[in-house]
C-alpha cells in the first residue's frame, strides 16, 4: 500500500482494471493444455492460448512490448549461444512457408504466399507477443457495462487514396470499405470542441490550462500564458506576420537550406524568435517524428502542412518554396481499435473461425478465438509467446533448399523447418536471427533504429470535464505525456462510440521517450534505455498527477475517475525514415533499408523498417515485395 499522502490523493492505492503476468501470460486464467501431442512433450504443456479465457486485448497495465518479449532477444543481443546444449529439439514441423513476426507485414506475407501457392499451402507464424498484430494492438476496457475500444499502436488508415494497387486491393480482399468512414466518423461531434494548451509549472513557472489554441487570434490567447512578454511577441509574429525568412533565394536553394537546418534553429537563427519559445514548440514533432524540433529539418515541418488546425509550424507562410501542399485526406480512416481490425481481419482469412463473422463492420466486436490459431492440421498456424532466435539454411553450397528455425518458447528452444521463410520482425534483430546474411546487410540493418514511443490509454467514468472546458484535446509540451486527446469518435457495426459527456471515454496519452539535444538515432536509443527501465507504477503516477493538474479546476478527480490505464510500451516502435539532417544522401539503391532487404536464397525480408516508413500501407507493399522475391511458391 501506498504511503504518501499525494498518492493517496491521486487514488495510487485504489484497484484499477489489471491483470498479472508471468513472460507475458495471464495469471491465474485455468490450468494450461497442451496445443498438440508432440508440442506437448516438448515444451512441457505450455500453451496459453488454448485455455478458455485466453484473450490478450483485455490486458490492461504494461502492454505493447510487455514483459517476456524481449526476454531472449535481448539475451540474444547480448552474446549468449543457444546451441551449447546441442542445439534445438527438433519438432518435425515442416512448412512451406515460415514467417518471423505476426504484425501486420507479416500477417500480409503469410497472406500473399497462400495466394500465389494455393489454399494447401503450409504455413507457420511466429510471434513473441501474446497477441498478434505487432503494432497494430486492440486495447479493450469495461466501464460499468460498456465495451470500449481503442488502438493500442497503428491508428489509421493514412491517406488511403495514396495506397498503391497492392495495399489498396489487400483491403479490398478483406472486405474494407474505406469510404464506409465517412459515416462511420463523427466528424462533428467535437466541432464546438477546441483545442487547449497546459503550460506545466516545472517548464513554464506554473500550472495554467490555457484553451483556444490555434482558434483564437494569437495575441489573446498568449497574453493567457504565463510566458513572457517577449516570447509572446514572437510566437505571434511568426504566426502571423507572411515574412520571406530566406530572401534571395530560389524555391529550390531555400528547400535545400531548410532540409539541413532543424525546425529549432530555423525559428531562432532565421524567424530570430526568442530561444525561451522553444519550450512552446518542442514537442509538436514528437507525434509523428518520436523526437523534438531540435532533431526535425524545417523542410519536413513545412511539408506536413496545416495538420495541426491552425497552430503548429509557424515561420513558413511568406516563403515560396516552389510548391503548393496538396490537399489531405481528412484523418477519418479509423476503427475503433486502429489497424488492429486490420490484422484480426487478416487473421480472419488466414485462420478459419479464428475471428467469426465476414465483413468489417462484424470484425470490430468480435471475439478472436485464440485456441484456434495453433491448431493441428490448419494449413496456416500462427503461434503466440514464440521468439525466432535463430533462422538459417539448411546445407552447403547450392543446395540449400531448406531454412530451419528456432524459437524459444517457455524456456525450451525447438524448431522447425520450411522451404521459404519471411523476416517479418524489426530489422535490428535480424543480424542476431539470422548471422549468415553478408556483413555489409547486417549494418545496414544496423543503421535503422526504430524509435521508442508510448501510447497510453486512460478508461474514463466519463468526459464532462472535457465538455466544461470546450475542449478535446491537449497539448502538453513540457509534461511527461505531452498529447492528451478523447479518442476517435467512430461507430461501426454493433460499437457505439461514447458520444454524450456523462459517458465513460477513452483518453488518448503520448509519450516520446526522446532526449533532445542528441542526433536523432541517438535519442532513439536513449529514450529506449530509459523507457525499459521505468515501471508501470511510474507511468501511472504520472498520468493520475498530469490528468489531475491539467483537469481538476474542471471537476476532474484522478482518484475517482479513472477505470483503466493501458501502457503500450514500444520500446522499438516507428520505423526509421530518412533524415536530412544526420543521414548521408545515400545513392539510389545505397540507403540502409534497401541493402538491408536484399533476400538471401530461401529467406526474404519484410516489415515497415524495409520500406523507412512507419505506415501500414509500406508494411503491406514489403511483404508483397518479399514474397515475390522468394522462389515461386508452388501448392
Amino acid at each position: 500500500m501506498t504511503t504518501k499522502k499525494s498518492d493517496r490523493e491521486l487514488g495510487m492505492d485504489r484497484s484499477i482494471t489489471r491483470r498479472d503476468f508471468l513472460n507475458g501470460v495471464a495469471v491465474g486464467v485455468g490450468g494450461l493444455l497442451a496445443a498438440d501431442p508432440l508440442l506437448a512433450e516438448l515444451t512441457g504443456e505450455f500453451a496459453p492460448e488454448k485455455t478458455a479465457d485466453y484473450y490478450p486485448p483485455v490486458l490492461t497495465g504494461m502492454r505493447g512490448n510487455h514483459d517476456g518479449t524481449f526476454t531472449y532477444a535481448h539475451r540474444l543481443r547480448d552474446g549468449e549461444l543457444w546451441d551449447s546444449e546441442g542445439g534445438p529439439v527438433k519438432t518435425g514441423e515442416s512448412y512451406d512457408l515460415v514467417v518471423v513476426g505476426g504484425g501486420i507485414s507479416g500477417l500480409a506475407a503469410a497472406y500473399f504466399y497462400r495466394k500465389a501457392a494455393g489454399e494447401k499451402a503450409r504455413i507457420l507464424v511466429l510471434d513473441n507477443h501474446d497477441d498478434f498484430g505487432g503494432h497494430a494492438k486492440r486495447n479493450e476496457f469495461r466501464a460499468g457495462k460498456r465495451l470500449l475500444l481503442s488502438y493500442g499502436g497503428t491508428q489509421s488508415i493514412e491517406s488511403p487514396g495514396r495506397y498503391s494497387k497492392v495495399a489498396r486491393g489487400l483491403l479490398t480482399e478483406l472486405g474494407i470499405e474505406t469510404e464506409r468512414f465517412y459515416k462511420a466518423y463523427d466528424q462533428k461531434l467535437y466541432s464546438k470542441l477546441g483545442t487547449a494548451a497546459f503550460f506545466d509549472r516545472e517548464t513554464f513557472g506554473e500550472d495554467r490550462l490555457v484553451p483556444g489554441l490555434g482558434s483564437t487570434p494569437w495575441p489573446e490567447f498568449l497574453a493567457k500564458s504565463p510566458l513572457s512578454d517577449q516570447v509572446r511577441r514572437d510566437i505571434a509574429r511568426v504566426y502571423m506576420e507572411k515574412v520571406d525568412y530566406l530572401p534571395g533565394l530560389s524555391p529550390e536553394q531555400r528547400r535545400a537550406k531548410l532540409s539541413k537546418i532543424s525546425y529549432a534553429d530555423f525559428l531562432t537563427k532565421v524567424c530570430k524568435v526568442h530561444p525561451e519559445a522553444l519550450k512552446f514548440f518542442q514537442s509538436y514533432t514528437n507525434d509523428l517524428f518520436a523526437v523534438g524540433i531540435d532533431a526535425v529539418p524545417a523542410l519536413s515541418c513545412y511539408e506536413q502542412g496545416d495538420d495541426y488546425g491552425g497552430y503548429a509550424y509557424a515561420g513558413f507562410s511568406g516563403m515560396n518554396l516552389g510548391d503548393e501542399l496538396g490537399k489531405e485526406e481528412p484523418y477519418i480512416f479509423h476503427f475503433p481499435d486502429g489497424n488492429a481490425s486490420i490484422a484480426r481481419l487478416l487473421v480472419r482469412a488466414l485462420v478459419q473461425g479464428a475471428v467469426p463473422g465476414n465483413t468489417m463492420d462484424d470484425v470490430v466486436t468480435a471475439r478472436a478465438d485464440y485456441s484456434r490459431l495453433d491448431r493441428e492440421g490448419n494449413p496456416v498456424r500462427i503461434r503466440l509467446n514464440s521468439t525466432v532466435v535463430h533462422v538459417a539454411h539448411v546445407g552447403a553450397g547450392e543446395v540449400r533448399r531448406e531454412v530451419e528455425v528456432a524459437y524459444e518458447r517457455d524456456k525450451r528452444l525447438v524448431s522447425v523447418r520450411a522451404n521459404h521463410c519471411v523476416l517479418a520482425c524489426y530489422n535490428g534483430m535480424i543480424p542476431y536471427v539470422c548471422p549468415e546474411l553478408p556483413e555489409k546487410q547486417k549494418e545496414a540493418l544496423a543503421y535503422l533504429v526504430k524509435a521508442p514511443l508510448v501510447y497510453t490509454h486512460v478508461a474514463i467514468r466519463n468526459w464532462a470535464a472535457f465538455q466544461k472546458l470546450g475542449i478535446h484535446h491537449i497539448e502538453a509540451p513540457g509534461s511527461y505525456h505531452t498529447y492528451v486527446a478523447l479518442d476517435f469518435p467512430v461507430s461501426l457495426g454493433e460499437y457505439r462510440f461514447p458520444s454524450r459527456p456523462e459517458e465513460p471515454m477513452v483518453l488518448f496519452m503520448l509519450r516520446t521517450p526522446c532526449k533532445p539535444g542528441l542526433p536523432q538515432r541517438d535519442q532513439h536509443r536513449a529514450g529506449r534505455a530509459e523507457l525499459m527501465r521505468t515501471p508501470f507504477s511510474t507511468f501511472e503516477r504520472n498520468i493520475r498527477d498530469q490528468l489531475g493538474r491539467m483537469l481538476g479546476p474542471s471537476g476532474f478527480d484522478s482518484a475517482r475517475e479513472i477505470e483503466g490505464v493501458t501502457v503500450n510500451r514500444w520500446a522499438h516502435g516507428y520505423a526509421y525514415g530518412y533524415n536530412s539532417l544526420f543521414d548521408p544522401d545515400w545513392a539510389e539503391g545505397e540507403q540502409p533499408w534497401v541493402v538491408g532487404r536484399k533476400p538471401m536464397g530461401q529467406i526474404a525480408i519484410a516489415n515497415s523498417d524495409a520500406g523507412a516508413v512507419a505506415y501500414s500501407d509500406a508494411a503491406i507493399d514489403q511483404a508483397y515485395r518479399a514474397v515475390s522475391e522468394l522462389a515461386k511458391p508452388s501448392g
